[in-house]
């Protein structure tokens, strides 16, 4: 692990990631991601709705730093940088394995949403709790 993450998933570039350059496709890191996010909640045992509401995407930013090409492998690092009152902000890091050459940086914020009202609620404590102590928020 990372000294500035506590947790990471690896994965490989598929050929359809590639565009006709032969490097990987801009939009196809947000998938990557999305792995990384799913595997953190996983490991903390949050991938089950709570609180009545669900975790809807308001702010995704990606930074290019170098190219990754077919079968690249990939270590992508994940932590929640910031709990607020309804909201969550997940870092993300993607490195090339083994020369640890960063290649793309995220941040993505998501909301917590009443599913009946569509409206922002307070994220849940039995949420925000596994998250705090996993972090060290």
């Amino acid at each position: 692990m990372s000294d500035d993450y506590a947790f990471s998933v690896r994965t490989r570039v598929a050929f359809s990631d590639t565009d006709a350059q032969g490097v990987v496709y801009y939009g196809r890191y947000n998938p990557y991601f999305d792995v990384a996010r799913v595997e953190y909640l996983r490991n903390l045992s949050l991938l089950h709705r709570v609180g009545g509401g669900d975790f809807v995407m308001r702010a995704n930013t990606v930074e290019y730093h170098a190219p990754a090409v077919f079968d690249d492998e990939i270590e992508v690092f994940i932590r929640v940088a910031r709990i607020g009152r309804t909201s969550v902000t997940f870092e993300f890091a993607a490195y090339r394995v083994p020369h640890d050459v960063l290649m793309v940086t995220a941040t993505q914020t998501m909301v917590f949403v009443d599913l009946a009202e569509r409206d922002a609620r307070e994220i849940p404590p039995e949420w925000r709790r596994p998250v705090e102590e996993f972090e060290v928020v």
